[in-house]
């Protein structure tokens, strides 16, 4: 049975009250007076998210919804203070982001262990002692416990993933991930098996790293995942990219530029990560005739190319023992994004970047423009069939396409995008 990836929750903690406060005074046999001697109430629990190493999904807050702490306790005769209610600690993974009801970021749990208080407990009331003055001997007054505080958060978690690998559908990221960690992923021969993150612990020589292998962004919109958003976040704090390309494929190439589009459509930024680009299933004979042509291409885009073979195992030992070098060395690096991933900060891709306007130039003619769909078609490489269905597959994604058909536009209607012309099809 696969297990899902629950990488979202919607939660509401409520803190304890403070105790109330307390009114009473000495009553001794030979102290007819007695001041007044009431102690304060106890402060209610807070709320505290700890992030756990050990937990890697939001599964459990799909069972249980409600959290609350418990009340400080009453202040008692001799200035007893009452009893300080203990913290409620609710575990959740390392990389959770919490924000409250109108989306406002409350903390980015990052490193083991951290914790941070989402409901402070209520403060106990003081007692009638407090309340003494030269004017007031006997105060008959003391305070309620003040309340503790309520609110529905809501969860979602960032892979902290070392390692991420992408690439077109049916690359043999799962299968890869599988021969080289721990994790035991749906894999299918067909298009669109990976859904959701599958997350896998790799072990080494007293090395380990953490491997994601992630869902490409027109592979979550074949399903109506939606294009981009849930890819980005399980991809943005991965140290190191792996590009995984079909080696038995028909273009590899194509597709390699193709991915590239898709990460440079939500995220420039994300082509900046160190990255090794890995051709699979050499195993096979197509493959391995494509592979000098291939490499010579490659080398030429400044990468050096790793042969694999997922299925047989074939040179994926030493991948693993590049990868865990890589990361040592972006571990020493002084450049801040790869320092620490508590330096790694959560940011959001611009709505206004994924904006597009479509308009009508002229009977036959239409204009699409958009800051991402513009900087995608320049990457696309069009000489390949697969290239443009899949920048369609985008387009549809987006909604251009219905936008486009809602201005009216028909077969062999000419498209522009940035200074890309196409002429529309089926």
């Amino acid at each position: 049975m696969t297990q899902h990836f629950i990488d979202e929750a919607r939660i509401f903690v409520r803190s304890g009250d403070g105790g109330n406060g307390m009114i009473s005074f000495r009553r001794e046999k030979y102290v007819p007076r007695g001041g007044p001697n009431g102690g304060d109430g106890g402060h209610g629990g807070a709320i505290v998210l700890v992030a756990n190493p050990k937990i890697n999904t939001l599964r459990a807050f799909s069972r249980q919804v409600h959290f609350r702490a418990e009340n400080g306790k009453r202040g008692g005769p001799n200035n007893q203070t009452g009893a300080t209610a203990p913290d409620l600690a609710i575990e959740v993974p390392v990389g959770t982001i919490v924000r409250d009801d109108e989306q406002r970021l409350i903390a980015d749990l990052t490193r083991p262990e951290q914790r941070v208080v989402v409901a402070n407990g209520g403060r106990g009331g003081k007692g009638n002692t407090r309340f003494k003055s030269s004017t007031n001997q006997a105060p008959h007054i003391a305070e309620k416990g003040e309340p503790g505080e309520e609110k529905w958060l809501n969860l979602e978690l960032k892979l902290m993933a070392d390692v991420g690998i992408v690439g077109v559908p049916n690359a043999g990221k799962s299968t890869l991930l599988s021969v080289i960690s721990n994790a035991k992923p749906r894999i299918a021969d067909y298009p669109f098996t990976t859904l959701v993150p599958n997350l896998g612990m790799v072990r080494l020589d007293y090395r380990d790293m953490v491997v994601a292998d992630i869902p490409g962004l027109v592979e979550g919109a074949h399903e109506g995942v939606g294009l981009g958003h849930d890819f980005l976040k399980h991809v943005q704090r991965t140290r190191v990219l792996v590009h995984l390309l079909d080696g038995a494929g028909e273009n590899p190439i194509a597709d390699f530029h193709q991915i590239n589009s898709e990460l440079a459509l939500f995220d420039e930024r994300l082509l900046q990560r160190p990255t090794v680009v890995v051709v699979n299933k050499m195993d096979l004979p197509t493959a391995q005739a494509a592979w000098p042509d291939l490499k010579a291409a490659l080398t030429e885009m400044g990468h050096e190319p790793w042969q694999v073979s997922a299925v047989t195992q074939q040179g994926t030992g030493e991948l693993v023992r590049h990868l865990l070098g890589l990361l040592e060395e972006v571990a020493d690096s002084p450049e801040p994004e790869a320092v620490d991933e508590e330096e790694m900060p959560v940011y959001d891709v611009e709505m206004d970047d994924l904006a597009f306007t479509v308009d009508k130039i002229k009977p036959g003619v239409y204009q699409v423009q958009g800051k991402r769909i513009e900087r995608a078609a320049a990457m696309t490489y069009w000489d390949y069939d697969d290239a443009l269905m899949r920048f369609q597959r985008i387009l549809q994604a987006l909604g251009i396409s219905e936008a486009l058909e809602k201005a009216g536009v028909e077969v062999g209607d000419t498209v522009f995008i940035g200074d890309i012309e196409l002429e529309w099809g089926e």
